[in-house]
This record gives structure tokens, C-alpha cells and sequence, in this order.
């Protein structure tokens, strides 16, 4: 891609699979509009952060799945107006409690395992869940009746590969995401910085999960 001038390097290398991760989920999977009810699980991770300012841009109800205080005050200042601590929280409980009872028309999960099934709990029916990544493990085989169950839901595991497979989408999603950075109504947040020969000291950090936002290695 040409990036253009108002974009930096860094911020190119914060941002494209990740922007474009959060262009095609609120943009295409399901498009996200004003006034809906959303959840973002980890809400604080890289993905999140650009999620619940975009969402946040849209005019959504965003709530986020975070696991420390810290991460929930560095997600509502990215856009999330409601955090849920996962692990001291049940979250679906806390779903129902901030929506009053009416739910999400989609949540979208990159986190997996540990979030399945009782992410179909925070869904209105025929909402969608959108399954995009699976930090905490891969979802495992279920019985597709459970979704009936749930409200004739819609459930997915879509790709960027997939999305962007054309030229012309490619553009079409990065261009967005370049119009809506250059904008300024959703920022890259670069939280960490290591030379390229502690890359190994930058997994371990991520492993760990002692990370926010973005890291970018610099030769």
C-alpha cells in the first residue's frame, strides 16, 4: 500500500492488520451503526483499542471485556463506555445488566476459547457473533443447534485474507482506515517500542500479557 502523507511509518507498522482487522469486522462482517449495542472482548489488546474508538466514531454502545483496572481506564479512554473486568466479573451478567436486558446485535471475540459459548449469552437473537481470533485457544467443535438455542443466531470466523483476497477490497479497507486515522477520530496508540534485537524481550512482554495497544520493533 502508498501510504499516504498523513500517516507515518510507525504508525503504518501499528496499524495496517490491525486497522484493517477492525475496518472489515464493523464495516463488513456486520456493520456496526449508531445506536447499537456492541461487545469488544479485550478491549485493551491492540485490536481493542482501535475497535472501541472506531465503534465509539460510529455512534455504538461499546462495552469491553478487560482484565485489570489499568486496562479498563486505558480502554475508556480509547472509546469504551463501559468495561467489564473478566476476571473478577461475569461478564454476561454485566452485559445484560448495562444494556438493560436488550443485549448486543454482535460481539466480536478474538479471544476464543475462554469466551465461548458464553458469548451467545450477550447477543440479542439473529445477532452475530463474530469469531476473529483465538488468544486464549481455538473454539472447539459444538453443536450447531446450540445457535437456534441462542436465538437463531448468526456465528462466523472470518480472515483479513479473505476480506482483502481482491485488489480492490484491499484498497477499499485500507483506505478507510488511512481516512479515518487521518481524520483523527481513531488514533494508533504505539505503547511500546523495542530495538529490533530485543524482538525476543517483545514476545515475552506480549506472552505475558503486559502490553496495550501496539509494539513496533525499530531497526
Amino acid at each position: 500500500m502508498k501510504l499516504p502523507d498523513a500517516i507515518s511509518y510507525e504508525q503504518a507498522a501499528g496499524m495496517m492488520l490491525k486497522g484493517m482487522t477492525v475496518e472489515y469486522l464493523l464495516h463488513r462482517t456486520f456493520k456496526l451503526q449508531k445506536g447499537m449495542n456492541t461487545l469488544i472482548h479485550a478491549a485493551a489488546g491492540g485490536i481493542g483499542l482501535i475497535a472501541c474508538q472506531w465503534a465509539n466514531h460510529i455512534g455504538a454502545n461499546v462495552i469491553g471485556t478487560v482484565g485489570s483496572k489499568d486496562k479498563a481506564e486505558l480502554a475508556k479512554a480509547n472509546g469504551c463506555h463501559h468495561t467489564i473486568l473478566y476476571r473478577d466479573e461475569d461478564f454476561v451478567a454485566k452485559v445484560k445488566e448495562i444494556t438493560g436486558g436488550k443485549l448486543c446485535e454482535v460481539v466480536y471475540d478474538g479471544v476464543g476459547k475462554a469466551t465461548f459459548p458464553k458469548s451467545l449469552d450477550c447477543i440479542k437473537p439473529l445477532g452475530m457473533f463474530a469469531s476473529f481470533g483465538n488468544a486464549s485457544g481455538s473454539i472447539e467443535a459444538f453443536n450447531i443447534n446450540l445457535l437456534q438455542q441462542k436465538g437463531s443466531l448468526f456465528c462466523t470466523r472470518p480472515t483479513l485474507n479473505t476480506y482483502a483476497a481482491k485488489r480492490e477490497d484491499l484498497l477499499s479497507i485500507a483506505n478507510n482506515l488511512f481516512n479515518v486515522v487521518a481524520s483523527g477520530k481513531v488514533k494508533i496508540p504505539i505503547n511500546q517500542k523495542y530495538a529490533l534485537k530485543d524482538a525476543q524481550q517483545a514476545h515475552r512482554d506480549l506472552e505475558a500479557r503486559k502490553t496495550t495497544g501496539s509494539t513496533v520493533l525499530l531497526p
